[in-house]
């Protein structure tokens, strides 16, 4: 009986305990006028950074937890989701300072029951996520995976003549998944990959993490990672990333950055990882977008004044073309809404006085213009 409870307990509670208790929402009623209706339903939205792929949620199926799933995506008009994967987590994290001697997925991936060959390899956590999103697209007609930029418009076109369908695309959360193995960025690449961040919660071999011990720059191994994504037109995320490391990044790339996730210190400066405004420019001179994070140590606020407020100043620092949404949905926060109601922010949009153009931007054509001018295409 002790055998069965803590059997029943580790493989089917506890991992869909702590995904609701660790993407919980905290959520205020918000008063919908019937034009924001229409309008809503009318904008194209993307959202540039969710960690669903990390839990045992079946996003085949709407929940009453946690921020995403394809139901929901539906119902909250969010046409396309970056699905980031998370391969590992030190235990005891802070913003500050962690090594790289724990790892908390580990635990995760066997109480979730995932192939014992994910168990200590993140290379191998990395294709197994990216096989969770082929195998929904396989599942939901719905549902789709962009790869390139004719896959994107081909989505554009039938979404608009169909209404309800919804897409994703793979990202990657911190280049310590590569293995050392400068291969491993074509193999991936071809699992779908399609946005690399180069550091997430602790230094690597890439380079040096704002939460990490050295917060370092590129080295030469991350140097050759760069090149190798150009070669193969995957964008690079600099999220999580050094100060030093953004530096070289910019130093060294050719193409569009991105922040996919993020706060500005302008707004709230309470976190090592969020941007000054020097980073977010040279962001919009590289012709990337900064994604706007909707959590309280992006934004300082559980509500969405705060992300209102951050994408203020952006489009006053540097222009309406360079800001998009980037909540870090089910990344282990609370926001103050899920997929299903992202219509709460386009009306806090309006009713804080941006223009329609400015909000359909904001929204999701701002990516969609850089995913449609920087993903790679089917003719090479």
């Amino acid at each position: 009986m002790v055998v069965a409870l803590f059997t029943y307990f580790f493989f089917f509670y506890m991992p869909k305990n702590q995904d609701a208790k660790r993407n919980s929402i905290h959520l205020t009623p918000v008063a919908i006028d019937p034009h924001t209706q229409k309008f809503h339903n009318s904008l194209f939205i993307a959202d540039l950074h969710a960690d669903s792929l990390l839990w045992a949620r079946d996003l085949r199926n709407r929940h009453s937890y946690g921020h995403v799933d394809v139901p929901r995506m539906l119902e909250g008009n969010l046409g396309l989701q970056l699905f980031s994967i998370v391969t590992k987590v030190p235990k005891n994290l802070n913003l500050f300072r962690n090594d790289d001697r724990t790892d908390n997925i580990r635990l995760l991936s066997i109480a979730q029951r995932w192939p014992v060959n994910t168990w200590n390899s993140l290379y191998e956590r990395a294709i197994y996520q990216s096989q969770k999103l082929h195998d929904l697209e396989a599942a939901v007609p719905s549902f789709r995976i962009i790869r390139y930029q004719e896959d994107l418009q081909q989505f554009i076109e039938d979404k608009q003549s169909r209404g309800r369908l919804a897409a994703g695309i793979l990202s990657l959360e911190g280049g310590h998944a590569l293995e050392g193995d400068l291969e491993n960025v074509e193999r991936l690449f071809d699992a779908g990959i399609r946005i690399i961040g180069f550091a997430h919660l602790f230094d690597n071999r890439l380079g040096g993490s704002a939460h990490g011990l050295e917060k370092g720059g590129i080295t030469e191994f991350g140097l050759e990672v760069l090149k190798e994504m150009e070669r193969l037109n995957i964008l690079i995320d600099i999220s999580h990333a050094s100060p030093a490391l953004i530096d070289d990044i910019f130093k060294h790339s050719t193409r569009p950055v991105i922040a996919t996730h993020t706060g500005v210190t302008a707004i709230c400066d309470h976190s090592p990882r969020n941007l000054a405004d020097g980073q977010i420019k040279q962001i919009a001179e590289s012709k990337g977008v900064v994604g706007v994070g909707f959590w309280t140590d992006a934004v300082c606020t559980s509500d969405v004044t705060g992300i209102i407020d951050t994408v203020r100043h952006v489009i006053d620092l540097v222009g309406e073309d360079h800001v998009a949404l980037g909540s870090d949905f089910d990344g282990n926060v609370q926001t103050p809404f899920d997929v299903a109601n992202m219509i709460d922010l386009t009306q806090a949009l309006l009713d804080a006085g941006f223009t329609e153009p400015q909000i359909r931007k904001v929204m999701g054509d701002n990516v969609r213009r850089l995913l449609l001018e920087n993903l790679p295409s089917m003719i090479r």
